[in-house]
């Protein structure tokens, strides 16, 4: 949706832009097309490697990239002289870059380490959460953030494995969670295990809150905020987080309902399926 989102982004001439999630930079390219010559556009990325990749494919004097987490948006543009700005996008969650990337251990289709670190300076990775973690909290972490009906059964299943051995790797731990499921059914059973330990690692709803009162600080008036989330928990703190603004007089909401990926997209990007757009202009 990355027409869409630019789209609603509402960008204009010599304007002030922040891509918080940059990734490969491809909503960041797209912005710049519509900033002119004056604008500025501020790319935001926890991960090194994506950093290192959209710098070479976006070598333009308007840009400004920064390693760091968007829920430190507020410090981080400060640092270069910026205390407002006219639009800030997120594109949520891993890229593709990362779930493809060997040795990243994001992908349940991997024989990588388990790792999971968007932020690969970061002590914690999903090696630790798995063999450390008690059951009880592995349990926790399997429901809370992966809404993973069987995560009793799950969490007890690591449990008993990792006392025999240390589970190291991403398909390790994939067929420890489909011996519970004992039978596929639409999408993989260890999705939601994978989501939840990655949200955990990274600690991404918390970030994800932080990030959207810094964007809610930063905004100028009429400047646009624009959230592309990908599962329910995401999509139910940006939903929450916009109506309450709105009560307060602070947000107008510019989306009644979600957007969601037109047919002809998703026959392209099937993996677009669950995203969900929502927008909202500071008052």
């Amino acid at each position: 949706m990355r027409e869409k989102a630019v789209e609603m982004l509402n960008v204009k001439q010599n304007g002030i832009y922040v891509d918080a999630t940059t990734g490969l930079g491809g909503h960041a390219e797209a912005v710049l097309q519509g900033i002119g010559s004056d604008g500025r556009l501020i790319g935001i990325d926890r991960d090194d490697e994506a950093l290192q990749r959209v710098k070479k494919r976006l070598s333009d004097s308007r840009v400004t990239l920064m390693q760091g987490n968007f829920s430190d948006m507020e410090h981080l543009l400060c640092t270069d002289g910026i205390t407002a700005v006219d639009g800030v996008l997120f594109d949520l969650g891993v890229s593709s870059m990362q779930l493809r990337s060997p040795g990243r251990g994001f992908s349940f289709a991997s024989d990588a380490l388990l790792d999971m670190r968007m932020d690969r300076n970061q002590k914690l990775s999903a090696f630790d959460v798995v063999n450390r973690y008690p059951e009880n909290e592995l349990e926790k972490i399997l429901r809370e953030f992966g809404e993973e009906r069987l995560a009793r059964k799950i969490a007890k299943a690591i449990a008993q494995s990792r006392e025999r051995k240390l589970i190291e790797t991403c398909s390790e731990l994939s067929k420890i969670v489909e011996k519970v499921y004992r039978v596929r059914g639409r999408i993989h059973p260890a999705t939601r295990t994978f989501q939840a330990l990655r949200i955990a690692v990274n600690q991404e709803l918390v970030q994800l809150k932080k990030g959207l009162d810094a964007s809610l600080n930063l905004l100028k008036q009429s400047g646009r905020l624009c959230v592309i989330s990908y599962h329910s928990l995401e999509d139910r703190i940006v939903k929450h987080f916009m109506a309450d603004n709105a009560k307060k007089g602070l947000l107008r909401i510019m989306t009644k309902k979600p957007i969601t990926p037109a047919p002809e997209e998703l026959r392209m990007n099937p993996s677009s399926r669950s995203a969900k757009l929502r927008v909202a202009e500071k008052i």
